[in-house]
């Protein structure tokens, strides 16, 4: 099969699963964004949940990609840790909003679970690696605390409006993270 096409499917499956939800996703409605004849994801993903796997798989991939310069002091780990945070105001929203309605598809699909693990882990251990890089004390319960407190903040991000937005801090991410470092490591 034709390798490009199949990645131009997969994005566009993306951009179906962020803008119309879990439910939009079908095989003619990512047709139509990738701009290819009409029943072309059907041939390279016969099922949806073929079509859910190449998704998350890609997210995957996607997050994978993401380039991040190793901290070398807590200034940098707040640096880090607020452009993850600005990403989802920019190009990384599509990526991140699809994250959210695989995971609530894979609250009913165990297998999609399971490919959806690969990020979550890989989260925990990146912030591991960019706290000891940072040369702060790495113990399972202060990566913990950051990780799920990033996670928290990107859903309120995508989804919160302005006064939960302001309420959860997230208005000024710089301060949001300073906060943050300082609740887990101390000012």
């Amino acid at each position: 099969m034709n390798t490009e096409r199949r990645e131009r499917l997969r994005d566009a499956a993306i951009d179906v699963l962020a803008g119309s939800g879990a439910r939009g996703l079908t095989h003619r409605a990512v047709d139509a964004v990738a701009q290819v004849p009409e029943g072309t994801t059907k041939n390279y993903f016969a099922t949806r949940d073929a079509l859910l796997r190449a998704v998350a798989e890609r997210c995957v991939e996607l997050y994978d990609r993401i380039p991040a310069e190793p901290p070398s002091d807590r200034a940098g780990l707040a640096r880090l840790l607020s452009a993850l945070l600005a990403d989802v105001e920019g190009p990384g929203r599509p990526r991140l909003q699809a994250v959210f309605e695989l995971q609530a598809e894979a609250a009913r699909k165990p297998w999609l679970a399971a490919v959806l693990d690969a990020v979550t882990a890989t989260d925990f251990a990146r912030f591991r690696q960019a706290v000891r890089a940072a040369g702060l004390p790495a113990t399972p319960a202060r990566v913990s605390a950051i990780t799920l407190a990033l996670h928290s903040a990107v859903l309120h991000l995508l989804t919160g409006g302005p006064r939960t937005i302001e309420a959860a801090g997230l208005n000024d991410l710089d301060l949001f993270v300073g906060d943050l470092l300082d609740s887990v490591f101390g000012p």
